[in-house]
């Protein structure tokens, strides 16, 4: 049996949207945020010792991090939902299985970030200073880099229905939780592909199904 350690309004989301689009069986672990910090509780660092969800445990082994997760469960389910490894798309899919953790929700990070310092109770001469820092790093950084992202998956999207070719695969999953994510933030309407994404995935079965076991998932719209 398949057990997700299931954090609530976060990236573990995912693997039960992936474990009901598997069909497989699975038990669920749910944890709530610290209802001040909104930081995971500190039970799950009794099932790895940093603390993070996703974590699933499967055949005696503990395995975190979403990306590492995500190939384990298509592995272990005969490469289902991800295209053949030499086929035209395999690599495109790869892009997406990666980029989704390194590039955008860590950018996505960075803004959280800085939209909590921005708004966090300070003194009143602090905030002057506090207000240049986040800019500038807006400014230098974050701005650019987001568009730049955020085109890109845009402009696949306008290629064909799914980031890795016309077929529905684990990437899409992956992918789901930086494009909430910006939607729920930021101005996804200027977004008319990456929209219409989120469209499709939301009405799918087996995610809805996900959002019904996992409880409550605040990232939706």
């Amino acid at each position: 049996m398949i057990t997700v350690h299931h954090l609530e309004n976060s990236r573990s989301q995912r693997i039960l949207w992936l474990l009901e689009e598997l069909g497989a069986d699975y038990e669920i672990k749910r944890y709530e945020r610290d209802k001040k910090t909104s930081l995971a509780p500190p039970e799950l660092k009794k099932v790895h010792p940093l603390g993070k969800s996703p974590v699933v445990e499967h055949n005696g082994q503990v395995i975190a991090e979403t990306g590492a997760i995500i190939e384990y469960l298509v592995d272990q389910h005969g490469g289902a939902l991800a295209p053949a490894p030499g086929a035209s798309n395999y690599q495109l899919y790869k892009y997406w299985i990666h980029a989704a953790e390194g590039s955008y929700a860590s950018v996505m990070m960075v803004s959280l970030l800085l939209r909590r310092m921005e708004t966090a109770p300070m003194l009143f001469f602090v905030r002057p200073i506090a207000r240049r820092l986040t800019k500038g790093v807006r400014d230098g950084y974050l701005d650019h880099t987001m568009k730049a992202l955020f085109d890109y998956a845009e402009a696949t999207l306008g290629n064909a229905e799914w980031l890795a070719g016309d077929e529905f695969s684990a990437a899409d999953i992956i992918m789901s939780f930086p494009f909430e994510g910006f939607a729920s933030r930021g101005n996804i309407a200027l977004y008319k592909n990456i929209s219409a994404f989120l469209n499709r995935i939301h009405a799918r079965p087996a995610y809805k199904k996900a959002v019904e076991k996992g409880g409550p998932y605040a990232l939706i719209r």
